[in-house]
């Protein structure tokens, strides 16, 4: 979610940028009493519209400001509900998982990133770290594991023959040792699922409806955007027209299925 609010605010940083350029009339002379307004007041409407979409046009007195004002409280409520459902599920799928996967090898919950999750969705079993009962290393074996995986991976990726291990002290070999270290879910985050299908069902379905939530929320924050934008554009064609016509002008748009309008009228 950080991602998403960092990208909306260099969206609108550009946003800011593009409207003061083009309210701005390089060399213009202020106008005389009476006359259109002036760049910098033409960029107030703008201004407002793009930190609160519909102000600039109320406060031109602009009715259809208050269709996108609605709009923003609607995609902003919106936006709440389904982060705080996508977190709830979250914060479920990882407590599910620590009482019934992790409990038995940590006694304390650690979360970690949601890429390891991704992991105990797809394997039952993490399988062990260490095989070796004394002081040497051996990496789990079995490839039906998320370990024995990595393992196995390691072997593919290093070795001329995967199934033909070199001499355990080569260099070679430790290099495979040293990519499974790297990647390999270590004692602290072992997990089981075994005897529990029922619950790594349920965790399968919490994962996916949190990922669901929070697509959701990455489309309503594009929405939010988009409304942003629209108002302060809508501004500041309004504006750019008034200070160009020298009287009030009012641009109206109207969106039907299948339809676009737009409609300028301009005060004599």
């Amino acid at each position: 979610m950080r991602r998403l609010s960092a990208r909306a605010g260099r969206a609108v940083g550009v946003a800011v940028l593009v409207l003061a350029g083009a309210t701005a009339v390089p060399g213009q002379l202020p106008p005389a009493a009476g006359g259109p307004p002036r760049p910098a007041r033409a960029i107030v409407r703008p201004l407002a519209s793009l930190l609160l979409p519909g102000t600039g046009q109320l406060i031109g007195r602009q009715d259809r400001g208050a269709v996108y004002l609605a709009a923003e409280i609607y995609l902003l409520s919106g936006f709440l509900r389904t982060s705080g459902e996508a977190r709830g599920d979250a914060e479920r799928y990882q407590a599910l998982a620590y009482d019934i996967a992790r409990r038995a090898f940590s006694p304390i919950r650690r979360d970690t990133a949601f890429e390891y999750y991704e992991q105990m969705e797809r394997f039952a079993e993490s399988g062990r770290y260490n095989t070796d009962p004394g002081s040497g290393f051996v990496p789990e074996s079995d490839p039906r594991t998320y370990n024995g995986s990595v393992w196995l991976l390691a072997r593919r990726t290093l070795w001329p023959d995967p199934d033909m291990p070199p001499d355990p002290t080569s260099d070679l070999y430790w290099r495979a040792v040293e990519f499974y270290k790297a990647h390999a879910v270590g004692p602290d985050f072992l997990w089981s699922w075994r005897d529990h299908a029922l619950e790594h069902a349920v965790f399968r379905e919490t994962i996916r409806k949190s990922d669901d939530a929070y697509r959701r929320a990455q489309a309503q924050v594009g929405l939010l955007l988009a409304n942003h934008i629209v108002s302060a554009v809508d501004a500041l064609i309004s504006s750019r027209l008034a200070a160009a016509a020298g009287r009030p002008v009012e641009l109206r748009t109207a969106l039907t299925p299948g339809r676009a309008s737009m409609r300028l009228s301009v005060a004599f």
